[in-house]
């Protein structure tokens, strides 16, 4: 009986993993989001944490993580190039 208890905890959990997420669930993800400092935080719990995420919710902070790396390396190019321009320009 115990091992058919563990069984279906364990399915209930998988089965969690892969349901939709409703309307409310991202709009509570979107608004934490929000937070300064504390998004990153979740970003990378969500993305990288334990199992028990939203399978949905942990491909969209993978994603959301990549392009936040993506446009900042684009903006170090920027300023590097700025910074290069102007240190040019004053010799």
């Amino acid at each position: 009986m115990e091992n058919n208890n563990n069984q279906s905890q364990h399915y209930n959990k998988e089965n969690l993993q892969y349901e939709a997420m409703s309307v409310k669930e991202w709009l509570g993800t979107l608004l934490l989001l929000m937070i300064p400092f504390a998004n990153f935080v979740l970003l990378f719990v969500w993305a990288f944490g334990d199992n028990a995420v939203n399978k949905s919710k942990k491909n969209f902070c993978r994603a959301y993580l990549i392009l936040l790396g993506i446009v900042l390396g684009i903006y170090a190019l920027i300023i590097a190039f700025v910074v290069a321009i102007t240190i040019l320009s004053s010799i």
